[in-house]
């Protein structure tokens, strides 16, 4: 705080009250902005309308009649494509509808009830189930956990990935711990990639319960900003490494590739994972819309591209984030009062405030019509300790709204900054 700390206290107040002023002109424009999700724009879906050509022309009958019944697990190439995408065998891909989080949310509850193939029983049935929650981290697995009443554990994130020596810690010496939810790379909201040392004691840390799970959310795998990509090793390929084939589940999606609405997804892990979860959907469907699988793998045709594809969603969004950061810079850079991180890529921005202060901002710019995902959620149980972080979505916005947005959200958080140093004086 050394900007301010130079200023006089009638200084402050100055700047604190200019700073008010501003914010009432921001009110009275009556302003409806936001960056609550990480919802693809306007333009980024449009580049996949060329999809909807193959609807009626795709060859449906390459295995069986789409039409019909059957192929529980997806089409052969709707495998091929995710076992590309995730640098797995196609015999280790399950491939179902639009969301991911479906599949996120089925494979916890039906292990709730029926266990996994390592289980001994249920998980319903243990004294308690717990799972560990990296965060800052995606409120969306929090909250199937807390749907669920799973109890959850917060683990500190840093610039590798989880704090490994307390999750090594935690996991070998209490069996309730059943699982840990993951997104490796270009991590929601930090952008941070998972380092081989990570994933490795991931991968190879002995633990209490012998049917624990990774939760593998790989929704950015090719999600990249920029030329230079992260590289993330192969979970899968490090569990078999160290005899724990089973333990990881891998999920990724089309959601933010083609349409959010109307895209595919997949789970993949181990052969014996795979056919634990067969023989679960064999009572559960008869088949996905394999029609709007044959449409992806015409559209997306081949990992070439795909590559091509992302990188027009990337030109798309790539100057939303900078103009975040060059508005960052400019009202905050040299005032320490926030941090930021400048991803490779996925989806987010993560900001973290004066501990104390993410709240205030949050409900501020609420106010003024600016919505943001609540502060707080990037934590289980939307219980942010130290009431400092933030998730910056600016996918979503046009660049005008979005320049707009960020001059708001500056004002709040120098305005609420501000109070609490005057406060604190």
């Amino acid at each position: 705080m050394n900007y301010y700390k130079d200023l006089s206290q009638e200084a402050l107040i100055k700047r604190r009250d200019m700073l008010e002023e501003k914010l009432e002109i921001y009110k009275a424009q009556n302003l409806a902005l936001n960056m609550s999700r990480g919802k693809p724009c306007t333009e980024q879906l449009e580049i996949s309308n060329d999809m909807f050509q193959y609807m009626g022309k795709t060859d449906i009958t390459q295995e069986l009649d789409y039409r019909n019944y059957g192929l529980l697990d997806g089409t052969r190439a709707a495998k091929t494509l995710f076992a590309n995408i995730l640098e797995v065998d196609a015999s280790e891909v399950i491939v179902g509808g639009n969301s991911s989080l479906i599949l996120m949310y089925d494979t916890i509850i039906k292990a709730m009830l029926l266990g996994n193939n390592d289980s001994d029983k249920p998980w319903v049935k243990e004294k308690k189930v717990k799972f560990l929650c990296p965060s800052p981290g995606y409120d969306r697995h929090f909250s199937i956990c807390e749907s669920l009443g799973i109890e959850m554990i917060t683990i500190g994130m840093n610039a590798y990935g989880p704090d490994m020596d307390e999750v090594e810690r935690l996991v070998k010496e209490d069996s309730c711990i059943k699982g840990i939810w993951c997104v490796p790379k270009y991590s929601n909201p930090t952008g941070i990639t998972y380092s081989d040392e990570v994933v490795d004691r991931l991968a190879s840390m002995e633990t209490a319960a012998k049917d624990f799970r990774i939760f593998w959310d790989n929704a950015y795998v090719i999600h990249h900003l920029y030329s230079e990509h992260d590289r993330l090793k192969n979970i899968l390929a490090a569990c078999k490494t160290y005899n724990h084939p089973n333990r990881a589940y891998l999920f990724a999606s089309t959601s933010k590739v083609t349409f959010p609405g109307a895209g595919i997804s997949c789970i993949a892990g181990s052969e014996a994972n795979m056919d634990f979860i067969r023989s679960q959907m064999s009572v559960q469907t008869i088949g996905a819309n394999k029609l709007n699988m044959a449409m992806h793998t015409d559209f997306l045709k081949d990992m070439d591209f795909v590559a091509e594809h992302m990188e027009e969603h990337a030109a798309l969004i790539r100057p939303k984030f900078e103009i975040v950061y060059k508005a960052f810079d400019k009202c905050l850079g040299e005032k320490n009062i926030a941090i930021w991180n400048k991803p490779k890529g996925g989806y987010f921005i993560n900001l973290d405030l004066m501990p104390g202060t993410a709240k205030a901002v949050d409900q501020l710019a609420k106010s003024l019509g600016l919505v943001l995902t609540p502060a707080g959620a990037t934590f289980p149980y939307s219980k942010d300790p130290r009431d400092m972080n933030i998730r910056i979505a600016p996918t979503y916005p046009s660049l005008e709204e979005l320049k707009l947005a960020m001059e708001v959200l500056c004002a709040c958080i120098e305005y609420v900054c501000l109070n609490k140093i005057l406060d604190n004086d």
